[in-house]
């Protein structure tokens, strides 16, 4: 009776998951996007006192149709883990560059309904991630490329001659790439 007692006890704590988790917050940068968990005490962070400028390289989309593109959402969750533990939204300039697929995710919902019957589960993500003053830019090549005009994009997209092209321009800036 006690091993069975031990057993079915073990089993609900496996069941219902680690006890530490935390659940996840959204904000404060991108308020409706971007969850971020807290981490554990003394966790390796950035310098509160420097000010950063950071690129991400965006070219896959999400897995599931109407699913958001989760390198879009993780350039939220950048901005605001690091918000949420002590580093000054001020101290950090975050750009994106979008080409090859990715560029769908940055149509108008108009354009995106045209093409895939829906509307794009990104365009609220997009406005706040531009109301955030994170610039987006998109590798005119890849539209042109994929017959997409300038006009069906997002009014949060600028157009780069390439995504190559905003990579060099960044980096003579003094961005970091975030690498994946």
């Amino acid at each position: 009776m006690l091993i069975r007692t031990l057993s079915v006890l073990l089993l609900a704590i496996l069941v219902s998951g680690p006890v530490f988790a935390v659940e996840p917050e959204l904000g404060p940068v991108v308020p409706s996007y971007g969850p971020v968990a807290a981490p554990p005490p003394g966790s390796y962070n950035l310098d509160p006192n420097v000010h950063y400028k950071v690129s991400m390289d965006v070219a896959g989309v999400a897995e599931f149709p109407g699913d958001r593109n989760r390198h879009l959402e993780s350039a939220a969750r950048f901005l605001n883990m690091h918000a949420r533990n002590g580093i000054p939204a001020d101290n950090i300039e975050f750009a994106i560059i979008v080409h090859g697929r990715a560029a769908r995710d940055l149509l108008t919902d108009k354009a995106y309904e045209a093409r895939y019957h829906e509307k794009n589960p990104n365009t609220g993500l997009l406005q706040e991630l531009s109301a955030a003053g994170v610039p987006i830019y998109l590798c005119s090549q890849t539209a042109a490329f994929r017959g997409m005009a300038p006009e069906e994009f997002s009014p949060a997209v600028t157009m780069s001659l390439s995504a190559m092209t905003a990579h060099v321009r960044l980096q003579q800036e003094g961005y970091t790439l975030i690498p994946f």
